[in-house]
């Protein structure tokens, strides 16, 4: 694998928009190679015969299944409301807008 040269890295810093001197380029320019490295590293391990995954260890859903419940009644829901009009809560108006 070719390393990645001052040029390269100072394109980048370009596109970046960043401002890098020369010896950050020589610095910045050993690490990437590095990272690039380590990614080609890892394409070589992957291999046709292992699927894809998104987790490194199978997931378990911790949610207990939905039961259907009864809920409770209108008329009891609807007994503890301050005050409430044609089976609904009723609540002041804070808009000054028409209905």
């Amino acid at each position: 694998m070719a390393t990645i040269s001052r040029e390269e890295v100072a394109h980048l810093a370009r596109l970046a928009r960043l401002a890098v001197t020369d010896e950050e380029l020589d610095t910045f320019a050993g690490q990437l190679d590095v990272i690039l490295q380590a990614v080609a590293q890892v394409g070589e391990v992957a291999a046709a015969d292992v699927p894809p995954t998104s987790h490194s260890v199978p997931l378990t859903n911790v949610y207990r299944d939905d039961v259907v419940v009864p809920g409770l009644a209108r008329e009891d829901v609807l007994a503890g409301a301050p005050d409430a009009e044609e089976n609904r809560f009723r609540v002041p108006r804070i808009l000054d807008e028409e209905a």
